[in-house]
């Protein structure tokens, strides 16, 4: 990949969203097409921009970081998605990459690691920050990436719908503003939260939150 590479920042904090678009346009030598700062803005701002770099932040407001990975990987199969997380959870890391991601990089880790990130996933290659998973490589000399578990756990069967109404209902949105977020009726939303209830076997807000950190929806 050749030329001027755009790019969309996803970071819901002004400051450290300058600090990336000030390292993509000046250390990169590439080009902000636009900034997100909702979860629920990233599929459009892809429509719209068409970027070929995503640099995206996983604790978003509206809808959660993996979700919106997997939203845009499905969508854009060329699109290269560079997560720089506060979260040096392996498991998070773990979800970030089977959702889609190229790159999961630390906001703690030195400037360079991200720009060395940036350019080898725009290569065509993967990079995962060694302070994730203490540097170990497989034999064929890529970076580890735990395997996924094989065990079918409750929260996998929910669809990303499902995922969206159960963090949107932890952050304290009522049934009427996730219809107005989502675009979609009170009735459907109504729907969509009874089956994620059911399938994750929670009976009131309190087990709906508790999900959302166990999910790591809320950081």
């Amino acid at each position: 990949m050749t030329g001027c590479i755009g790019v969309v920042v996803v970071e819901d904090h002004e400051l450290l969203a300058d600090g990336l678009c000030l390292l993509i346009e000046q250390d990169l030598g590439w080009r902000v097409l636009a900034r997100v700062v909702n979860g629920l803005d990233v599929y459009r701002a892809c429509v719209v921009h068409r970027p070929a770099l995503m640099m995206l932040d996983l604790g978003l407001p509206g809808m959660d970081g993996v979700d919106v990975i997997r939203q845009c990987a499905q969508r854009w199969r060329d699109l290269r998605i560079v997560v720089n997380s506060a979260s040096d959870d392996s498991e998070r890391a773990r979800q970030s990459l089977e959702a889609g991601a190229a790159a999961y990089v630390l906001k703690s880790s030195p400037r360079t690691t991200l720009i060395h990130a940036s350019y080898q996933v725009i290569r065509g290659e993967r990079f995962v920050d060694p302070a994730v998973f203490g540097g170990m490589h497989d034999p064929g000399g890529a970076r580890h990436v735990p395997r996924p578990c094989a065990v079918e756990m409750p929260e996998r069967l929910l669809t990303l719908r499902e995922r969206q109404v159960l963090k949107l209902v932890a952050e304290g949105q009522r049934n009427r503003d996730i219809a107005q977020l989502l675009s979609i009726s009170v009735k459907t939303v109504e729907t969509h939260r009874l089956n994620m209830m059911r399938k994750l076997d929670a009976h009131n807000v309190a087990d709906i939150v508790n999900w959302a950190h166990r999910l790591r929806m809320m950081l």
